[in-house]
């Protein structure tokens, strides 16, 4: 049989007594962590290609460094096994300065380096916020809260889109860009800090022995991993793809914080509305849309094909990533350490593997971003059949362990 994780309940006094309060300090290191960590490449490359400092290709090496240390960071979480709020504060340092360091410096090679540095951090505060904020949710019985949390991640985006937008109509450039994000993301740290000074709740400490991954696990990762291909075209790239359209950054500029805002809105509605669902099927219903936002834009040339695929890819890539950990609780129940853990590996991979496609074939091709746009809409539709049809034919009460 296989062996389950012993959970050990170990009490601390926590510094945070409402979920109001939870709430508010997990959104904002999700805005710095993750929405100034991973995301803030994304609106203020095309300011960085206009003046000549990087291309399309050297661009895509910077988005691939930042992921490479996404996953590096998750994979040294797992072996290490920090105490999350201590990883939170760390990781939220790194990212503010790291960030601040993109200003002060020039060159393909310490921008490399920079960019890897706060992906590792990035996925501190994201593994971090979610075993400290989240839990702390669930046992003053406000689960379903943790929609308002994962909406910082939106929410940082909006902020990382708007200072971009201001930086290309203000005549700004991008140093400027680097330097109010890495500042901004310093303050809002110095700001909760007192408040992430002990775990808001009982944490759970998981021993080594995890339950075997099966069949239904081994589907659900690979759906995760086309989940990381499909988004991370336009998550990277939006910018970029709409710059070619049209030059005016008012224009193009607008197209990350309206992906931003819907990111940050889709969490709260997926979790008020889709609570129904199976997450299974949220996910299938997820990619679906996903995939139909990343085709239009190949099927229909101008700003609005472009604006369509901001609203729905960044309407559901954050409520994938929620409906996948769900899912993964669902078919391990106590066991599911190592299928999240499995997920979120995965995830990383189809994430390094659009930016390399694309610095691999940047200035081979007319069209750069055609081919793996048409690729990650096909695959999205595949997972999606496939997870639908799994659904419809599984048979109830054996479906999902645990339940």
């Amino acid at each position: 049989m296989a062996s389950h994780p012993r959970i050990v309940l170990m009490k601390t006094q926590p510094p945070l007594q409402t979920a109001l309060s939870i709430v508010i300090v997990g959104l904002a290191a999700l805005m710095c962590g993750i929405g100034v960590g991973r995301f803030a490449l994304t609106p203020l490359l095309p300011l960085m290609q206009l003046v000549g400092v990087v291309n399309l290709h050297q661009g895509a090496w910077l988005a691939l460094a930042n992921y490479i240390g996404y996953l590096v960071g998750a994979l040294v979480w797992s072996v290490t096994l920090p105490v999350p709020w201590k990883a939170v504060r760390a990781g939220l340092v790194a990212v503010s300065l790291l960030t601040l360091a993109m200003a002060a410096t020039a060159g393909l090679p310490i921008w490399l380096a920079l960019r890897f540095g706060a992906g590792v951090a990035s996925a501190y505060v994201l593994i971090g916020v979610s075993a400290w904020a989240v839990s702390g949710l669930a046992r003053l019985a406000r689960a379903a809260w943790s929609g308002w949390v994962y909406a910082g991640v939106g929410a940082g985006m909006l902020l990382a889109g708007i200072v971009g937008l201001a930086a290309g109509v203000g005549g700004h450039g991008y140093q400027w860009g680097w330097l109010v994000l890495g500042a901004t993301s310093l303050a809002m740290t110095a700001c909760i800090w007192p408040f992430i000074g002990g775990d808001p709740a009982i944490r759970p400490v998981v021993s080594k022995a995890t339950a075997a991954i099966d069949g239904r696990g081994a589907h659900l990762i690979v759906s995760y991993a086309i989940c990381g291909f499909g988004y991370i075209i336009p998550a990277t790239f939006l910018p970029t793809i709409a710059h070619e359209v049209i030059a005016n950054p008012a224009v193009f500029g607008c197209l990350w914080p309206a992906f931003g805002v819907t990111a940050a809105a889709s969490t709260i509605f997926a979790s008020r509305y889709f609570a129904h669902l199976s997450p299974r099927m949220v996910l299938a219903g997820g990619q679906v849309v996903m995939a139909l936002g990343v085709l239009t834009p190949v099927a229909f040339r101008g700003v609005g094909p472009l604006l369509f695929e901001a609203l729905c890819v960044g309407g559901s890539f954050m409520v994938v990533t929620m409906a996948g950990i769900q899912e993964a609780q669902r078919l391990a129940g106590s066991g599911a350490s190592k299928l999240i853990g499995a997920l979120s590996a995965a995830f990383a991979v189809g994430q390094l593997a659009g930016p390399l496609v694309i610095a691999l074939i940047a200035g081979h091709f007319a069209h750069t971003f055609l081919l793996p746009s048409v690729l990650g809409a096909g695959l999205l539709c595949a997972s999606a059949l496939s997870l639908y049809r799994a659904e419809i034919v599984a048979v109830p009460g054996q479906t999902y362990a645990g339940n």
